[in-house]
């Protein structure tokens, strides 16, 4: 994958000389820049995390069984959806997705992936 190459006037070329707080005469002739991160993955046939076949778009987790948590939401398994459930049944209802936190193996990470797939009605 090569390099996206913009001649010193354009518009990328003078937004970087700006970010950099360069002059523009300062830059080369031709600014070479990375590739796009998404045009990138995109490229490599990179696969964004999201519900597969059979999973839900979102899961109320104050009314969900382990099974249905840990098909809905990403990077929680079995076992964390069965931790979820538990601390459910012994300290009651979540009042916000970030109540999640307090659960034993869910992390900011879990949270952050999942905040838009987590119902607390």
């Amino acid at each position: 994958m090569s390099n996206r190459r913009f001649s010193a006037g354009s518009l990328p070329a003078l937004m970087l000389s700006a970010a950099l707080a360069l002059p523009p005469f300062l830059l080369p002739a031709a600014v070479a820049l990375p590739p796009l991160i998404p045009q990138a993955a995109a490229q490599a046939g990179a696969h964004q995390p999201g519900p597969g076949p059979g999973q839900s778009q979102t899961v109320n987790i104050n009314a969900a069984d382990a099974e249905t948590i840990s098909q809905a939401l990403a990077g929680v398994g079995h076992s964390r959806a069965r931790a979820i459930v538990e601390y459910r049944d012994e300290f009651g209802p979540f009042f916000s997705v970030d109540d999640l936190l307090e659960v034993k193996g869910i992390g900011p990470s879990i949270v952050a992936k999942n905040r838009d797939r987590i119902t607390l009605e």
